[in-house]
């Protein structure tokens, strides 16, 4: 079986960044597709994570408005909310990602040019109690 996802588009916003106790890096952010469909443009918002070297990548690089290849899978998990009800959410994890587009103007986070990209970067399997939020 397949469980494997292909992103290109671009972040809704800058990158967040948090750090597990263990002191592993963990980026989530969104991503937005578009298609044309007749005359109307339809747009997705699909909400990514990204561990390790692909987070800290995306920490140093990363801002809103990029446009990103993002290759990785889709993953639900749950959880329980203040009140006791049972939450899910899906999401993509992400092992690479590959920028597909740069400020130019002195923005980028870091004076020297980027690398290309960066992954593939672990399996992309967490334990559940490492979240951080």
């Amino acid at each position: 079986m397949i469980n494997k996802v292909i992103l290109v588009g671009r972040t809704c916003k800058e990158p967040e960044i948090r750090y597990t106790a263990g002191g592993t890096a963990l980026a989530k952010f969104s991503v937005a597709t578009s298609e044309k469909q007749k005359d109307e443009e339809k747009t997705e918002w699909h909400n990514v994570v990204a561990w390790g070297k692909t987070a800290e990548f995306l920490e140093k690089y990363g801002y809103k408005g990029q446009l990103l290849y993002c290759e990785g899978k889709i993953q639900t998990r749950s959880w329980d909310d203040e009140e006791g009800n049972k939450r899910y959410t899906t999401e993509v994890v992400v092992q690479t990602v590959k920028a597909l587009s740069w400020k130019n103007d002195g923005g980028n986070k870091q004076d020297n040019e980027p690398p290309d990209d960066h992954g593939p970067v672990g399996d992309g399997n967490f334990d559940d109690d490492d979240v951080p939020f």
